[in-house]
This record gives C-alpha cells, structure tokens and sequence, in this order.
C-alpha cells in the first residue's frame, strides 16, 4: 500500500544553525528596539536598533550584542570576526600559562647529614616558587622508630629554613612509619612590588632580582 507523499514542514533557514552557534548576537539577531551603543568610532548613547545596525555597516562592521542582560542591551560596533580570533588567541594563552600545582616529595631519615639537608632545601625552595606544594617526610626504618623526637627537629628546622617561600600546613604528624609535613608556596610578589614602588617614587635605579641556576629536579628527591 503506498503511503501519500509527506507535506513539507517549512523552508530550510542556513542562519537557524548558525545562530545557534554564535556566542553573541549580532546584526540582524538583534531584535530588541533600542540599543546603548559603547566604544570606539561612535558616540555613546541610546539608539534604535536600525540605527545602530545603520551606523554599523556604514563603518563596514558588525553590531555586537555584548550584554544582553542589560536595559537596554548594551552593543558595540567592531569587526565581529577579528573580535572572536583575539578572544580565542587571549584564552590559548591564559590556557599555556596556567599550571597545574603539583606535590613534590622531599625524604628525609633520622640521620640526614647537613650537606644532603641543604641540598634538598633548595630544591624544595626551587619547588615552592614554580608554584608546586611540598611534602617532606622523615622515613623510620626498625629501630630508628625510637628516634621520633629526631626527625620531628629536623622536620621543623626544614620548615624554618623555607619560611620565606613555603607556608606550613600542619605540625609534623606520623602516617605508619613516617613523619610528615606539607608546605603551600607563599605568595611573595606584594612585597617585591611594594619595594618596586618605593624606588620609584624615590627616584632610585630599580635593581632587577638575581637570576639562580638551579638543576632540574625530579619529583621525589631521595637521600
């Protein structure tokens, strides 16, 4: 039994999808009657619609919709385009220069010598200033369970030797046969500008931060 051919349920619009799509209306997506136009190459102010969508393409540019939930919403003439590649281009870059904090685990037994203990130090402080946190332990192997009071010196000595850099989060505590404490990187660049801020007014050659050369650290620095 043949079936009656279907009725066509409307014309296909190409603009629907791509509607859609965009994070801001534009142009003729614009249906409200007024508009504040803000920005360069135009006077500020309250303008219908079509005038603004007027003086847009007088300029060759779009009409951009950048708060909508304003009364009226507020709209911006610029190359819409051009608008949509610097914000990409600004997020790809705040995208490369975020990090993500890391643990780094310095270890430490009861008898860690003072060469070895400033040595790790510095790496913990290379740590804390690339932004990463610090967990320092002090591993009790047999008998050397006895030297508790020991390593929890040598756990808050390291805490003194990183106080510029690192913000203690606890007191020494022990997990099984370790001894632990966890540092957050302290946030040092106020005082630095601070200090930048008073040369300046005072007229004085800023002197720039010594630059250290440090090796490349793995993740887990071992006795």
């Amino acid at each position: 039994m043949a079936f009656p051919p279907r009725q066509p349920r409307g014309t296909f619009n190409p603009r629907f999808k791509k509607e859609q799509q965009q994070e801001h209306r534009t142009n003729h997506m614009i249906r409200v009657p007024e508009v504040r136009l803000v920005g360069e190459n135009v006077e500020p102010g309250i303008y219908s619609t079509i005038e603004a969508t007027k003086i847009a393409q007088s300029q060759e540019l779009d009409l951009v919709e950048i708060s909508p939930g304003a009364n009226p919403p507020v709209c911006r003439i610029i190359d819409y385009n051009k608008f949509l590649y610097e914000e990409k281009k600004k997020k790809k870059e705040m995208k490369a220069k975020a990090k993500t904090s890391e643990v780094k685990e310095i270890r430490f037994t009861p008898n860690t010598d003072d060469h070895d203990f400033e040595f790790k130090v510095k790496h913990a402080e290379k740590f804390l200033k690339d932004g990463d946190k610090v967990k320092a332990h002090v591993q009790f192997k047999g008998r050397a369970i006895m030297f508790k009071e020991r390593g929890e010196l040598l756990l808050l000595k390291f805490a003194d030797s990183l106080k510029e850099v690192g913000a203690l989060e606890g007191l020494p505590k022990m997990e099984g046969k370790r001894m632990l404490v966890m540092f957050a990187p302290k946030v040092i660049k106020a005082k630095r500008g601070n200090e930048l801020g008073r040369l300046i007014k005072e007229d004085k050659p800023v002197a720039e931060a010594p630059k250290e050369e440090t090796p490349a650290a793995p993740n887990e620095v071992n006795e």
